[in-house]
């Protein structure tokens, strides 16, 4: 699997969707260093011997946390410009000051002057940094470029994969190897968009089910075997009639790890029968509509593209 690192735009609408939908979380250790996603397999870019470390990665560490403190600093006014977002359109290539930009002003009127007071000098401070951000961006891309291609598939994170289902019983890699395409979901049980979706991924199960596709859930304060999350996370299940399969994982497992990085809740990806990961992560919970959609599609792309082969 190549590892590119993805633009800055949608790593930084990810950590703020962290702090709106999810800021309670603390299953996955959000201390760690910040990193982005991969194009196509959403492995982190600082795993496999490609670490922004140095001087460029600390600085670029330290600009992705002056934009979080941003929205954290004004946590209430920013939650009201994230939940107008449409998270499945936003452009990976565009500028994420302007994205910003755009929402607040094509919903200028939900805000009192001082709350567009203090998102227009949020935003220009943000444009700044991104300033900063694009031009280490493009002094490491080069050299990323370069250990990308010298990545193996092997690294995919469900290459060599286990865990168990919240009855004791065991799960290893068939579990990619039986299905055309699994739809993994990362949630955790004090994050309510991920348990608004559960009612939606069990009927997004029941869908695909007879086209060779399964839904599984990671709840990240499961890791290894926690016997009181995974009993409060399997009661939330059955309170939101979602019956399909939930797993418990190792923290210090690829999977584990993998999971431990994601920074914003939920977020949901696509696995082909290989065990790589196919695609962009979705971002938001597909109980929105034109998320469910989109995923869909996706969905039915990796199922042909198995069928073809």
């Amino acid at each position: 699997m190549k590892t590119k690192k993805i633009l800055i735009p949608v790593f930084t609408l990810s950590a703020a969707l962290l702090l709106t939908a999810c800021s309670g979380k603390e299953a996955a250790d959000t201390t760690k260093t910040q990193k982005t996603q991969t194009e196509a397999g959403t492995e982190s870019v600082t795993e496999s011997g490609t670490e922004t470390t140095g001087t460029s990665g600390t600085k670029l560490d330290d600009l992705y946390q002056q934009e979080n403190q941003i929205f954290a600093d004004h946590e209430d006014v920013w939650n009201k410009v994230f939940g107008m977002m449409n998270k499945s359109t936003a452009d990976p290539s565009g500028n994420y000051a302007d994205y910003l930009a755009d929402t607040v002003d094509s919903n200028k009127d939900s805000f009192s002057e001082d709350e567009l007071k203090t998102l227009t000098d949020d935003i220009e401070t943000i444009r700044k940094i991104e300033e900063q951000i694009a031009e280490l961006e493009n002094d490491t891309t080069t050299s990323e470029d370069t250990d990308a291609e010298n990545n193996s598939e092997d690294a995919s994170p469900f290459r060599d994969f286990s865990g168990q289902d919240y009855d004791g019983n065991t799960v290893d890699e068939s579990l990619f190897s039986n299905n055309a395409v699994t739809v993994v979901n990362f949630w955790f049980t004090g994050c309510k968009p991920c348990v608004a979706e559960l009612s939606k991924l069990n009927e997004l199960n029941d869908a695909i089910k007879s086209m060779g596709g399964e839904v599984v859930g990671i709840n990240t304060e499961t890791f290894d075997a926690n016997k009181d999350a995974i009993k409060e996370a399997a009661s939330i299940l059955e309170s939101q009639g979602a019956k399909y399969r939930n797993l418990s994982i190792d923290s210090d497992s690829a999977a584990g790890k993998y999971a431990s990085d994601i920074m914003a809740f939920p977020t949901t990806i696509l696995v082909d029968r290989n065990g790589n990961i196919v695609g962009e992560p979705m971002l938001g919970g597909i109980d929105n509509q034109d998320n469910y959609d989109t995923l869909m599609k996706q969905i039915q792309s990796v199922i042909d593209a198995d069928s073809a082969k």
